[in-house]
This record gives C-alpha cells, structure tokens and sequence, in this order.
C-alpha cells in the first residue's frame, strides 16, 4: 500500500470510528439528563462551565453555543477556579464539570468546594464510577470505545462526545424555551444568518435612488431617469401612487420593435401593476422573490406612499443570499 492510501485509510477509519462512538451516545441518555434540562430550564441562575485540559476547550465551546440559543452561561476553567475564579460563581448558578476521567487533580480539588457551596454539580464524563461522577448531582455520561488514535490516548472522540452531548443540552433548551431564528439573529447581528434576519427593504433604500416619472413623461426623459439613478429601473407614479414600472429591458425591448418613439411616453411602455413590497419587509424574503420571478428590482411602498426601488444588488452586497 503506497503512503497516499495509507493516508485516507488512516483518515477514514478514525471518521468511522468517531460517528460510531456518537451513535452510541442516544443509549446513554437517561433521567439524569432530563433532569439537568429542567433544572437549567427553570432555574434562575447560570450554567457554569468547567474542565481541564482539552476539556475545559470543549467546555467554553459549549457555553458560547448555549449563550447563543437563549441559556445563560459562563466558562471558568478549573485550575483558575481553585485560585481565586470561584468567585464568579453566584449561589443559583448550576455547575457542569467536564472530565473524561473524573479523577484529574483540579477535579478532586473544585468538587468539594463546589459542593460547599450549595451549587447543584453536574458532572459529563465517561467514568460513571469517577470521583467527580459519585460526587454530582447528576450525570451526562459520554463513554467511548477508545480514543481515535492508535494508542488510545489523545483526546479524540472524547472531547467529540463531549461537544455533541453539549449541542443535545443546548438543543433541547431551545427546544422548551421556543427559541426562533429571530431570537439567534438578535445575538448575531453582524453574521451572515443574523442578516438574513435583520435587515429590512427599508434598510437598503438610498435617497439619490429613487427613480420616478409620471405616466405622460416622454421616453427620453424616461432614459434619462433611469441612467442617473443607476438602479435600472424607474417606477412610474400617479398622485404618489405607483401604476408602473420600466427597466431598462423594457427600454431594450422597445427600441428593438419601435424606429421612432419620440412620440412616446412612460404609459406606453410601462408595465402595470408591479410587484411592490413594503420598507418592513426582509430583504431576505425580498431576494427570495425577485429570483423566483427573475426580476432584478423590487419596489418598495409603504402605505401606498412610493419610497424607492431596491436592486438585487444592494442585497447581495449585504452578504444576504
């Protein structure tokens, strides 16, 4: 066997390794775990995260997806806590301790004090007869076959088991919380879903862009409109109403089948009844629209008033697609 396919045979068998181990998580689950749920679910504190090593990487991994789907939650690593972070954690506050072994010095030494405490302790390991495991409130067991490496050492599909044990906490709380897409974009305003969810029509209209011309506007003054507002478009408008629109495929079409169209005029050409969508509307569900009916420009009313024409480009510079 040449290296290149030793390589990919390594490669494959530690993925198949791994989603095995995950897929031997589900059996795991047990009251323990609906217990933890509820008590983070209706408690009124924080879910505090803590660990060693590897551990304690996976541990702020969880706490940033918790805080993200609506639970409070904080990271504080084990070796600080026994030095002076324990202060950090207030008398509601639920503790979730990660350890694969449940006996690492750090461990021995917080549980205690944790208990002194008064903070309900749960412990996510892969040792249910471990110190920290006969010491906690409750247990999230991950246990594992063996480590992804040849060795069984490094920590692998251990710290995997860890974080998707840590994404089913987080999902179900979302889940009993009723958490929505708009809750997410509210603590993401600045990521692509967060825009998605964020930004409106309104949002995207600019003042120099608001192309309009009145039915009986001659077409060369109909060209021009078009040209200096750089949208591609105009709306054409009737005491603040919009009746109709012309693109400049409109103008293309019409040059093509017309010699002569001075005599011509915005009513002549333009298509009624346009497609209009207010200011409050997602530009998200905006895009969504003008590709399905292949149209490059959206205009936007609000109260039947006219307020300006959105191009498809203005979304797509948003990084909305």
């Amino acid at each position: 066997m040449n290296k290149s396919n030793h390589i990919l045979k390594v490669a494959a068998s530690v993925i198949e390794q791994q989603s095995e181990a995950i897929s031997g998580l589900a059996p795991q689950l047990n009251n323990d775990f609906e217990q933890v749920v509820d008590w983070v679910h209706t408690g009124t504190g924080r879910l505090v995260l803590t660990g060693i090593g590897k551990s304690a990487i996976i541990g702020m991994k969880i706490s940033a997806t918790l805080n993200s789907t609506g639970t409070k939650s904080i990271f504080m690593h084990a070796a600080d806590a026994i030095h002076g972070d324990l202060g950090m954690i207030e008398q509601q506050d639920i503790v979730l301790c990660l350890s694969k072994s449940g006996t690492s010095a750090e461990i021995k030494t917080l549980v205690p004090l944790l208990k002194n405490r008064g903070n309900k302790l749960i412990g996510m390991t892969a040792n249910s007869t471990s110190f920290l495991a006969q010491n906690a409130d409750a247990i999230l067991h991950v246990g594992i076959p063996k480590e992804a490496d040849q060795n069984n050492l490094a920590p692998t599909t251990s710290t995997t088991a860890q974080l998707v044990m840590g994404d089913a906490l987080a999902i179900c709380l979302m889940e009993l919380s009723g958490f929505k897409a708009e809750d997410f974009a509210r603590s993401h305003p600045g990521g692509a879903l967060g825009k998605a969810l964020n930004i409106q029509l309104g949002h995207l209209l600019q003042p120099h862009k608001k192309p309009a011309v009145t039915p009986d506007t001659p077409i060369k003054a109909v060209i021009s409109e078009i040209s200096t507002k750089l949208v591609g478009a105009t709306a054409v408008v009737q005491d603040q109403q919009v009746v109709g629109v012309i693109t400049d495929g409109d103008l293309r079409r019409m040059m093509q089948s017309t010699d002569d169209f001075s005599a011509l005029s915005a009513r002549d050409i333009m298509v009624k009844k346009p497609i209009v969508l207010s200011s409050q509307t997602l530009a998200k569900k905006a895009l969504t629209l003008m590709q399905e009916k292949e149209i490059s420009q959206i205009i936007v009313e609000d109260a039947q008033a006219y307020m300006g024409i959105v191009h498809i480009h203005d979304i797509l510079n948003e990084g909305i697609y």
